[in-house]
């Protein structure tokens, strides 16, 4: 235990002199007895009982003021607490096909709009993280409880080329777990996949990956989810379906959000054109896999009911803790018993 305010503890030297004064008292109070009553009815008056009876009070009194000098002392201790951890990691497409108008105004701003929307209807207590991906995927905001600051994360999204779907699902995974041993820098971001390696060999302990362990069932871990918001078609990166395989292997539902039309919409862009489409065989081929579901962004308001997917995980945390509270809470409870066992045993206080 540590004190923030210690040299309240010199206070405590008072407690022995309080001590000495009662002791004092008491020796005061007894030959006035004796000088003025019997010996007999001082006896009987002060049996064993009542001898032992009439310290309990003001000996629960010093302890609580002792509690209380503590208290004020502020001090700090590690103590273990249980805590309650429900996370949710927004993956987010920034990719240029993402400027199509196929969904208005465009399908960057359906998919802000959706992302905020869903922020707002959910309860307070659930950390939301961001991440936004396009040719590469990066953390923009790390999980909090502030939705301020998330709205903010958001509006300050901006298009990148490059669609690497996958990335921005292991990128969000590792971020939730990240015990988990996923060392995104030895993924280089897909390039052994272009050399023929699979995720799952490049995610191998032997290559000092990702640690060593058990899959679980797909969407066994409540206490966190992923929600992807994309056009779902990739271009770069991790292939979409092994990352969702990854997720589903951790136990962590992937719920996908499609924005835009399967017809699509032919978009130019610095002297270059292309047709994007809405890829929902892909989105709901990764909801599948882990055991979640596609939503459309058009009813993007229905991802509240993701929310009811999760439960509560308590863990216990180990954190250091100011117990000055609790403390004053321990000394006011002393205190106020030593006046009513005074006023039960003597009618007066002390």
């Amino acid at each position: 235990m540590s004190f923030l305010w210690p040299q309240f503890l010199w206070l405590l030297l008072a407690i022995p002199l309080l001590i000495v004064a009662y002791v004092w008292l008491l020796g005061r109070k007894k030959k006035l007895a004796l000088r003025y009553a019997s010996l007999s009815i001082v006896r009987e008056a002060m049996g064993k009982g009542q001898s032992l009876r009439r310290h309990i009070p003001p000996l629960l009194f010093l302890l609580s003021i002792a509690v209380m000098l503590m208290a004020a002392s502020r001090p700090f201790a590690v103590v273990s607490l249980l805590s309650q951890h429900e996370t949710i990691m927004l993956a987010m497409d920034v990719s240029g096909s993402m400027r199509a108008t196929d969904v208005l105004p465009n399908r960057l701003a359906a998919s802000q709009n959706a992302a905020k929307a869903f922020l707002a209807d959910l309860p307070r207590g659930v950390q939301v993280g961001i991440v936004a991906f396009a040719g590469t995927a990066a953390v923009v905001q790390q999980p909090t409880l502030s939705r301020e600051d998330l709205v903010t994360a958001i509006d300050r999204l901006q298009l990148q080329r490059g669609t690497a779907i996958g990335n921005g699902i292991v990128v969000a995974l590792a971020e939730l777990l990240p015990d988990a041993g996923i060392d995104l820098a030895s993924m280089e971001y897909g390039q052994e996949r272009q050399r023929g390696i699979s995720l799952d060999q490049a995610l191998k302990p032997g290559k000092d990956v990702r640690k060593e362990f058990t899959p679980i069932a797909p969407g066994s871990y409540t206490s966190a989810a992923i929600i992807l918001l994309t056009d779902g078609q990739r271009t770069s990166g991790v292939d979409s379906l092994d990352a969702a395989k990854v997720a589903a292997d951790h136990g962590v539902r992937v719920y996908t959000v499609g924005v835009g039309t399967v017809e699509g919409q032919t978009i130019g862009f610095e002297g270059w054109s292309m047709r994007v489409r809405l890829d929902e065989e892909t989105l709901k081929g990764i909801a599948r896999a882990t055991q979640a579901k596609y939503f459309y962004a058009g009813t993007a308001a229905d991802l509240k009911k993701v929310y009811e997917t999760l439960s509560s995980r308590l863990a216990v945390e180990k954190k250091e803790t100011e117990i000055s509270g609790l403390l004053a809470l321990v000394a006011a409870a002393l205190a106020l018993v030593s006046a009513a066992l005074s006023l039960l045993w003597f009618n007066r206080i002390l």
